[in-house]
This record gives structure tokens, sequence and C-alpha cells, in this order.
């Protein structure tokens, strides 16, 4: 018998309901039930059957974090264009950080606070006088996203961390539910929340709970929870055990094969507790404030902090972080400032494109490359309302379109147009992005926030000098290094804005990959192209081949399909699923001589495998590609997108890289897929790597959608490229749940401090007047955990109780001086002494032997 406090089941569903009442029995507080269903394991079914990701040189997503005087700066949360206007989202972020501050600051013994913050708002909410322009903040490259969840069954917090111990995170995901309703009978408070997921982000660390392996066999042969530490108490229990209707909850068992408790035994924790650890075991507990040390870590637990950090505490591997390694504690002060915020709104997207022409631009077909990738990008990937502007380089540097928005296809073709066709001069990088801030500026545009696509083959020993000039414009840089004599501080200059970075060579395909990628930054999914197929063809001459691109379910609006040559242009068939067909009459060829043609295919494309055959018409042998690009079907609808990186931005043999490739729908991972990674060096070797989500090597948590792999298959040093392709294999895709979560639980148990009886042989005294019935001496009973079983015994006053009297008993819990639970179900007694043998003398009635006869249920009681 214990006592308990829970939340009230009258709106619950049946199901729930009763859910409830058992948890309320036990004397489990605080049940909510959508957590214990999306805790649950759940996979979706999807039909996919083909998704391409092209990415050069790739690398881990940068933050604008600083800590500096043990305050951290640069932090940005970015909601997500889809979410609806609501003020109180932001004053929710801002409590939960300021909370978060505060319990960090302890947390990390007086090292570290919240000191700046930025909020982004997107461009889909009214615009205010407080919302200020962003600079490099963008929501791709946010710390914090804030987003539904695809599928809603849940509104789990959780990190995308998916690199080795002490390796920083992706992002933080909350949803708005998480943060507009009062989760704290789930998670806890939502600061602790927000420091156990910045553990995850910023420091490296794991969760020291194992979903999968919830107890584990000590070294004294006890079991235990999986948890750290081991000084959090509590009891196990099997909580929702059905059969034909009714539910019960009872004591764990232990399966005599593993010695363990069965699957479906829970770790309730005890609510009262003295263990200050651990934040990333159970944060929402309120003795919790630490993280576990060295002294108190629990290297036993079969958990992801220990499997990852080979056993060491997470304090070890913070303070072991680049964040605490010449940082003193805030000795002199008991709190730390409050955190400052910055509200922040995106803006309509603005692109200018600085090309080099110079001389070295007629080696090996590269201007038309290049035109053929920026045509594409002007008609297939940059999204409708965009502003582009359009300048070239040589020794000197050419506006040659002011920002124009993109609304239909004779917007693009004032821009395509000024392509350059004839390469001449030298190399003046500074002199582009000079002129591409002045296209801006000129158009009425802030250079702050907008983006510069800056393509170059050469070197520009000045570009250093306008790197400060750059900086001031705050805008974002994306660059593509062409051939292997491209300025080696491209990268500088992409990593300084933020901005993506590439790298194409000899891959023909290589710049219309890189400009494939460089899609919008502001969340909206839905609206950014896919690229589904891009394969470069060696025909020998009047010689067919054949091929296909599958089509999965989530996409199909605005597709085309792109041919590309060297020489002739090549005779086309292409079949949709259906088996209606497209020949080369139907393909429209570019006004500016780039050697491409291209077909938009009408409406939706439809799902499934479409074929093409071309036929090379040539008397010698050419290059040809295909490439088709794509978007999601509808904006409910996310398309299956992959995205790929490398574990870091340099290395050096033979310390191994790692390549990443995440397929996901939406914040959903997707598995069941066969993803190849090709890396090529800047002599063209090639290695091609098959990724894998299986647990093993360098992939940390099997079939969480992140497929790794180890590359150590060095050729020199230099730049690298990497290009991903993801296919499904047969009928096995699906979508799974995230993971490195913040624990979800299901309830507490609290033990009452005392217990109080009461009888009379009147049931309505006990139920409208418990107070004033008589009252059993029950200072020898001392309550055991919650789910144990309670024996206790009184003797009754013979003189109040004849042969045949009935009477009733009900109990009342008493956790500290003013907390009582409700009055127990009331049991019934009854007096009965057997008649005695006539042989037997009669020695009178001993009130030790009286027999009392029970009627009734068990005794439950419950504080509300």
């Amino acid at each position: 018998m214990e006592s308990g406090k829970m939340a009230s089941p009258k709106s619950m569903p049946n199901d729930a309901q009763k859910m409830a009442q058992i948890l309320k029995d036990m004397g489990i507080t605080e049940y909510e039930p959508r957590g214990l269903l999306q805790r649950a394991k759940m996979v979706f079914s999807l039909k996919v059957i083909l998704f391409l990701s092209l990415l050069l040189l790739p690398v881990l997503k940068s933050s604008q974090v600083t800590l500096n005087n043990n305050g951290y700066d640069g932090i940005v949360i970015a909601i997500n264009p889809s979410i609806p206007e609501d003020e109180k989202l932001i004053q929710n972020i801002k409590e939960m950080v300021t909370e978060a501050s505060a319990y960090l600051f302890h947390a990390t013994k007086r090292r570290a606070y919240f000191r700046n913050v930025s909020i982004l708002v997107p461009i889909t909410w009214k615009s205010k006088s407080e919302y200020l322009i962003p600079k490099q903040e963008s929501y791709d490259q946010a710390d914090v996203l804030v987003a539904d969840p695809h599928l809603k069954y849940g509104d789990d917090p959780y990190t995308l961390q998916y690199g080795q111990c002490g390796d920083k995170g992706q992002y933080i995901h909350f949803t708005p539910n998480f943060l507009l309703t009062n989760n704290l009978l789930t998670y806890g408070p939502r600061g602790r929340v927000f420091v156990h997921e910045w553990a995850h982000l910023r420091w490296g660390v794991f969760d020291e709970y194992n979903v999968d392996q919830p107890f584990y066999i000590s070294r004294r042969n006890t079991i235990e929870a999986t948890r750290c530490s081991t000084h959090i108490t509590g009891v196990n229990m099997v909580l929702n055990e059905c059969q034909g209707g009714s539910c019960i909850q009872r004591p764990c068992r232990r399966n005599p094969k593993t010695r363990l408790y069965e699957a479906k035994c829970t770790f309730i924790p005890n609510r009262s507790q003295t263990a200050k650890e651990s934040i990333m075991f159970m944060q929402n507990l309120d003795s919790v404030t630490e993280f576990c040390t060295e002294k108190t870590h629990n290297k036993e637990a079969p958990n992801l902090q220990n499997k990852m950090c080979n056993h060491r505490s997470t304090w070890d591997v913070i303070m072991s972080s680049e964040d605490f390694q010449h940082l003193s504690p805030m000795t002199e002060i008991n709190s730390p400032p409050r955190p400052t915020f910055s509200l922040l709104q995106s803006k309509q997207r603005v692109v200018c494109l600085v090309l080099d022409k110079s001389g070295s631009m007629y080696r090996e077909d590269r201007l038309f490359r290049m035109n053929q990738a920026a045509e594409l990008y002007l008609i297939q990937i940059i999204e409708k309302g965009s502003l582009v502007g359009m300048v070239t380089f040589d020794s000197s540097a050419e506006i040659q379109n002011n920002l124009t928005k993109i609304i239909d296809e004779n917007t693009y073709q004032k821009i395509t147009a000024n392509l350059p066709q004839k390469p001449s001069g030298g190399t003046s990088i500074c002199g582009g992005l000079k002129a591409g801030f002045q296209a801006i500026s000129q158009s009425n545009q802030s250079t702050s926030g907008s983006e510069i696509i800056l393509l170059t083959d050469g070197e520009d020993n000045q570009m250093s000098s306008c790197f400060e000039e750059v900086k001031q414009s705050g805008a974002i840089i994306h660059t593509i290094a062409l051939g292997p004599s491209a300025d080696r501080e491209l990268e500088t200059l992409s990593k300084m804005t933020r901005g993506r970075r590439f790298y194409a060579h000899k891959d023909i395909n290589g710049l219309i990959d890189a400009f494939s990628r460089i899609s919008s930054r502001s969340g909206n999914i839905s609206q950014q192209a896919v690229q589904l197929e891009s394969k470069t063809l060696d025909i020998p001459r009047k010689k067919w081949i054949n091929g296909t691109v599958p089509v999965d379910s989530t996409v199909g609006k605005d597709t085309f399909f792109v041919v590309t040559w060297t020489i002739q242009k090549p005779e086309i068939i292409l079949q949709d699923p259906k088996g209606k067909k497209y020949t080369t009459s139907d393909f429209q060829e570019d006004k500016l001589n780039i050697r491409s043609v291209r077909l938009r295919i009408p409406g939706i494309a439809e799902t499934g495998t479409w074929t093409y055959s071309l036929r090379n018409n040539h008397t010698k042998s050419q290059l040809l590609t295909v490439t088709m690009t794509t978007r999601a079907r509808s904006p409910t609808t996310l398309p299956v997108i992959t995205t790929a990186h490398i574990s870091q931005n340099t290395a050096h043999y033979p310390s191994p890289m790692i390549v990443y490739a995440r397929v996901s729908q939406g914040f959903l991972p997707v598995l069941g897929i066969n993803v190849t990674a090709i890396i090529e060096n800047e002599d063209g070797h090639q290695v091609t790597l098959e990724l894998w989500d299986n647990g093993a090597g360098a992939d940390t948590v099997k079939n969480d959608g992140i497929y790794s792999r180890y590359f150590t298959d060095y050729h020199g040093n230099g730049r690298y490229s990497l290009k991903v392709h993801a296919q499904a294999r047969k009928n096995t895709a699906r979508l799974s749940q995230q993971q490195n979560k913040a624990l979800y639980i299901p309830g507490y148990a609290e033990n009452a401090d005392s217990y109080m009886i009461r009888t009379s042989k009147h049931v309505l005294d006990l139920q409208e007047n418990f107070d004033k019935a008589a009252l059993i001496n029950t200072s020898g009973l001392i309550p055991k955990e919650a789910g144990s079983v309670e024996n206790f015994e009184f003797k009754p006053e013979p003189s109040k109780i004849e042969n045949g009297t009935t009477f009733y008993i009900a109990i009342q819990a008493i956790r500290e001086p003013n907390v009582t639970s409700e009055v127990s179900n009331i049991a019934q007694a009854t007096n009965f002494i057997p008649p005695q043998e006539p042989s037997i003398p009669d020695l009178g009635t001993n009130i030790s032997a009286i027999s009392l006869a029970i009627f009734g249920l068990a005794v439950i009681v419950s504080i509300f």
C-alpha cells in the first residue's frame, strides 16, 4: 500500500483511464498516457524508391556559438516557417533559456551560462519594428530548431547527434507543443531539458539511460536499473499487464534465461531523492543538479555514454572540451546575469552569382560547364520569388544583372542571356566580391544575410585584403573551387561567413552537383529542389545506352530531365512508368549554345521507374550527362532527402575521417537504405564506400538513419570531393524515431511517511466521517517502497467486538504534515468464534484467538 499523486483521468480515453487507475492504485504519480505511447518503438512503412544527394567537400555544420568570459554568445534558436505566429512561443523560449542559464551555471560549477541568444522568426510572420535583419544567422545553421514533428506521435525533445565522444551535435529540436504546453510532469522543467540537450549538442556526451537495455546484472550479482548514479532509488514494476479488458500492476519477475527482469519491467524513480547526479539520466528529478563525475559515475551501466566514451564520466568529457580548457569558475557570484535576447526575422532570399571568366576557364570546357550549371541553377534550383543578380570577373569585375525577382521563364532568361561566352584575362576574386556587394546594395537590399555564389578556377594573391570587408558585409559566401589551381583561401571565405564550400574537377557533372546543393536556408524543405539523378556516361560512337531513374512517392513537382553533351546532341527517348514516351523533339535546347537540352515534365511526375535511352550519333565517343531534379509533391508531403558530410575540415594520414550520410523525411530517420559514397581527390582518383547504419565501426547507433564509414584511403594532400547515392532496398525502406532524447518518465513512486488506520461498525462513518472513526495504533508500521505488500496485525478492543460482529476498516496515507491521501476503499471484517467441542472445558473467550473473516479487496490508497 503506497501513496501517490496523478493527473485527473476524466478526459482520457478508456484505455488511458484504465492505465491511469492502475498507476493511481500503485502510487505512481503524474502520469501522462501520451508519453508511454511515444516511447514505444514505432516503425512506419514508406514508399521510397530512389533519392540522391551529391555534395562536394561538405563538412559538419558550423556554429556561431563561442564561450567568452564564462558566457555563451551567438546561440541561434530558429522557428520553422510552417509554425503559426505566436508571441507566447517567443516568451516561453526566453523563459526556458533564462531558467536553463541558471541551471547550467550550477551544473558546470559556475563555469558557464547563456549570455546572448538570437531568436530567428520566419518570414511568414508579420514584420515588427523590434525584428532585426539577420547576418549569417539562418534556419539551417541554427543551434536549436523549433518545428513540428513530421508524424504527430510525440513531442520528445532531442538532439541530432551522431559523432564520436566529445564531438558536437547538429542541432536541438523542440516542438511548439513542448514549448507551449505544460510538460513538467513528463520531462521536468524546460530549462533543465535544455541543459540536458545542450550537453549533447555542445560537449558530445551521451545519455546514461538505455531504453533497449533498461536493466543489467551488476558485479554484486544484483539486478540494477541502467542509470547514473546508482544512488538514484526507485521501484521496478510492470505497469500495463492487461488481459480481458482489465489491467494490473505488479512487481517485476526475473526471466530465468537472462537472469534479468522481464521485458515489460520499468524502473520508476522515487519522487524523493538525495542523489545530485546525473543530468544525462534524469534531469527532471528535483535533486539532480550535476553531471556524473569520476567518483559517482556508474561504469557498469550498459548505456551509450559508457559505450561511446570508454566508460568515462560525462563530467570528465565535458571538462575535456575546448570550452573549459582555460576557464576558471566565477567564484565571486552565486547566480549568473540574465541572458540577452535579440529578435531576428528571415528575409526574402537574395543571391548573387559571382562567376570567373578568366583565361584559364578555357581549359577542359570549364566555361561551358559553368554556364550549364548556372543555367540549371536558375531554372531548376533557385526558389521562385528569390532575388537573383550576376557578376562576372577576370582581372576586373562587371555587374551583368542587378537583382531580379525570379517569377517565370522570362525573368531567369534575362540573367542567363548574360552568361559569359569567351574566357580571357586574369583573376580578381576580391573585385568580383565587391561587385557582388554593389549589385545587391544598388537594388536596395542589404548585404547582411544575402548570399553570394563564388566560382573560380584561379588564384588571387590579394584575396585576403578583402576579408575584413567580407566580414562587415554580413553576407554568406558559398565557394566552388573548380580544378586543382583554385585558390586555397576560398575555404576561408566560406568558413568565416558560414557558407557552403564545394570542389569540382574531372567529374564533368561536378559543377551541376555543386550548384544543385545551394538551396534555400529558410527551413521550407517543400520548396527546395531534390536531385534524383546525376550521372556521366561515356558513350561509344553510334551506340545506344539505357538507364533508369526511379521517382519516389514524396516528390514529382517541377521535375526536369536534362542532358548535356561534349560534341553533338544525342538522340533521346524518355519513358514514364505508365509508358508515355518523350523524344528529342520534346526537349528544349538552350539558346546560348552551351550544349544542353531539358524537358520539364508536365504536372506531377509519375511515381515509379522512369527509363531513358541515349544514342551517340557522332562518329567519335563523347561524354553525356544526365541530371534529373524535382521538388516535393505537395507542401504537406516532405521529400525524403539525403545530406552528407565528413567529420572534420582537414585530416592527416593515417588519422581517419568519417563519412556521414543522413537519410530522412523531415525529422524522421529513414531505414533500410543502400548508401554509397564516392570520394574523389584532385587528381581524379575515386574511392567508393558503402555506408552502414549497423551500430558498428564509425556508426554510433544502429538504425538511426545515419549511415557512416571510416575513410583512410588518402591519395595525397589536397581537396577531396564527396558524392553520395542513396537507394531504397526493395520493400525495406521505413521511418523510425529519433534518439538522443531527454528521458520521458511515466511517473514517480512516492512513499507515504505513515499510515492512518481507522475502524467502525458502520460503513458510512468511514465514508463520511473518517476522522471521527476509531483510530488504530500504527506506530510500529513503517511504510515500504511503492508496490510492496504490507502485513500489519492489530487487536480490536474485546469489549467492542462480540461474536458475529461486522466492522469496517479503511486507511489513509500521510506524507508530510499536511499532505494526505484520499480514504482508501473500505474492507469488511467479521468476528467469528467457532463453537466449542463438548468434551473441552469452557475456558472462556481469549481475545488473541479471535478469528476475523475479511471481505473486500486489498486496500489501495493514493495521495492527491
